[in-house]
């Protein structure tokens, strides 16, 4: 690189101290994830370490009581004093409501006083009100299944064979008002072409299974709906959200069995085509998702289409500065690596020493190669912030598409705050990725399912156990035929889905429209994105011998358009070693999410693209940011 300098004068000395810095800057980005690829080797500035000794939690007694009451007085404090300065002198976070700033200073140093509080209490605590109430619009329907032989391989081997039938796994449909809707109408069209009235074409659909998250220990479908119903809206997709075993009862990798059962009742029991399959976890069920990833891979069984990872959880090892540097902000309680409370010695339990690397355990440990494309979400604000961006850059190292989304004044798994300017954008981010950007990934297309696959789903779903959140979020038991009443207005039209009105979406007067458009027009923009899918593989897919193949295959459409938001590029340096092959290069993208006040940072198009760098700390993100090109757009 040569520098031009304002007298017409060439500084060849500041050219090579950029260009050095830049080099020194990726090989440390480098160095950091070569941590990570030894399991059984923590990096040097791991917080959590294979041979620690968790302490018991200490025996409560009368004259403890007055520690609640110390707690209550201090932490009002704290949140008063927090919005007085929110008032006075305005958020710590510039895009930041009155609302986060308080469930900020809630959270903040809450681990310091786990010994008021166990798992049971947390659990009861969570039950009460969930992540807050469910977005309106949506039917759910709560599901138990048996789970059964699978004849799994490696790791679950002999899991699988203690399997009697009698051991009982639960979860729920999560549909949206507006893709109920225009399933019912495609269901009595197809009842009608069997008569011969009519001929009808189906539409490929995309079947969602939604991991939550919890720290493995909390949660459960029925709580994260803050997350699953508006997945499901935006997606336009049915979602399957599993329930799966919590820590300390079960340890790993008991959870991660229960995930795989699941996958294989969609593709198995319900005839789902694993390539009209989208995995999507949270924190802990982030974790879970790519570790199921990497199970399917390993076993030689049919991989998904995608994966949705919000604010995964891959490094139990804790290794990343921002759970310093971000403490103070997210929502996140830190734990000592020898508190009772510490959700890594609850999940791994006794085998702590032998697990605590396991790449199902630890997913940043282990090897991405082939895996299906990625979207991964997660903010700048919160503590696995580092260890995200660490994880996007090494699954793009290992040939894997991946779309990473970081998303200014976010804290971990901000999807779960609708109050934030950033939630709506990043599930018009997931709709984007689903409806107009995986299939020209997906080595497979998906396909139009089977009437086999239609009747299992409608047979699960449209029963006397659904509930109908209205639009005030209450949840009412109505059964199917309530339900369809419940769709209707006074006048007997359908309804649409009540975020449609946040998101911009143009609301038609049926649902059964096509969600296929674009959340909203754009015109074509000066950066090209050119997104190459990882090397295609000669041999024929694996798969299944008892899955069945007798849909039609939808043909792979042209052309990629571009996520309609604003973003920046991240592409690796292509003179900075390692060297990258023309291919990888291309595939070697990271899509970082601008700001949620991006109207105010826009810039003209006629602009030369000199590279705009926004320094973050700590180092890590910093590092990446600094060897990355910005360009932002209105």
């Amino acid at each position: 690189m040569i520098v031009v300098s304002s007298h017409g004068e060439k500084d060849e000395e500041k050219a090579k101290q950029e260009c050095s810095s830049g080099c020194c800057e990726l090989k440390h980005i480098q160095e950091l994830i070569r941590h990570y690829t030894t399991p059984g080797v923590a990096p040097p500035s791991a917080r959590m370490i294979p041979d620690v000794k968790v302490d018991h939690k200490p025996d409560f007694r009368l004259w403890h009581w007055w520690k609640y009451g110390w707690f209550v007085a201090s932490k009002a404090t704290q949140m008063t004093g927090d919005a007085l300065m929110h008032t006075i002198w305005g958020p710590r976070k510039k895009s930041w409501g009155i609302q986060m700033t308080l469930m900020s200073s809630l959270m903040r140093n809450a681990g310091q006083h786990t010994d008021l509080m166990d798992v049971p209490s947390i659990r009861l605590f969570m039950g009460m009100g969930g992540m807050g109430p469910a977005p309106p619009d949506a039917l759910v329907t709560p599901v138990t299944f048996h789970v059964k032989k699978r004849r799994l391989r490696g790791i679950f081997e002999e899991y699988d064979r203690q399997e009697t039938g009698k051991r009982e796994l639960s979860g729920e449909w999560v549909v949206g008002k507006r893709t109920w809707n225009r399933l019912q109408t495609e269901w009595k069209a197809a009842q009608i072409g069997e008569r011969g009235s009519h001929t009808f074409a189906k539409k490929t659909e995309r079947v969602m299974l939604y991991i939550h998250g919890g720290a493995y220990y909390v949660g459960s479908a029925s709580e994260k709906r803050v997350i699953s119903v508006p997945l499901a809206q935006y997606t336009d997709s049915r979602v399957f959200s599993l329930d799966y075993r919590l820590a300390p009862e079960t340890h790993f990798p008991g959870p991660l069995h229960d995930v795989v059962i699941g996958y294989f009742r969609l593709i198995d029991d319900l005839h789902i085509p694993p390539e009209n399959i989208i995995i999507c976890g949270d924190s802990a069920g982030g974790g879970l998702s790519l570790a199921l990833l990497m199970y399917l891979r390993d076993n030689d069984y049919p991989m998904p289409a995608g994966a949705i990872l919000m604010s995964p959880w891959v490094d139990l090892t804790m290794s990343g500065e921002s759970w310093d540097s971000n403490a103070q902000y997210d929502v996140i309680p830190v734990f000592s690596p020898k508190d009772h409370m510490n959700p890594i010695a609850n999940y791994l339990g006794d085998n702590i020493d032998r697990y605590l690397m396991h790449p199902y355990a630890s997913p940043l440990f282990g090897d991405f190669k082939d895996l299906p494309p990625l979207l991964i979400q997660s903010g700048d604000s919160e503590v696995l912030r580092d260890e995200i961006a660490l994880l996007a850059h090494k699954a793009e190292l290992a040939g894997v598409n991946v779309r990473h989304e970081l998303y200014q004044d976010g804290v971990h798994v901000f999807q779960t705050f609708p109050f934030l300017e950033v939630w709506s954008r990043s599930f018009m981010a997931m709709h984007d990725f689903v409806r107009n950007t995986l299939h020209h990934l997906q080595r497979e297309c998906p396909r139009v399912l089977a009437d086999k696959a239609e009747r299992s789903m409608e047979k699960e779903i449209d029963t006397h156990a659904a509930l109908v959140i209205s639009a005030d979020g209450t949840e009412t038991s109505v059964g199917v035929e309530g339900a369809k009443a419940s769709l209707l207005d006074e006048d007997g039209h359908e309804m649409a889905d009540s975020h449609c009105l946040n998101c911009g979406r143009r609301q038609d007067s049926t649902w059964s429209s096509s969600s296929e458009t674009d959340v909203e027009s754009e015109e074509e923009a000066d950066i090209k994105i050119s997104v190459v899918p990882p090397s295609a593989d000669p041999s024929p897919p694996i798969t299944r011998s008892n899955t069945e193949d007798d849909s039609e295959v939808i043909p792979l459409s042209k052309g990629l358009k571009r996520v309609s938001s604003a973003t920046s590029i991240s592409s690796i340096l292509t003179d900075s070693p390692p060297t990258l092959s023309k291919s990888l290069r291309e595939r070697s993208r990271t899509l970082h999410l601008a700001s949620p006040i991006a109207d105010r940072r826009r810039q003209s198009r006629s602009r030369s693209r000199s590279p705009f760098r926004r320094p973050l700390t700590p180092e890590v993100a910093r590092q990446v940011e600094s060897w990355s090109w910005h360009f932002w757009s209105g």
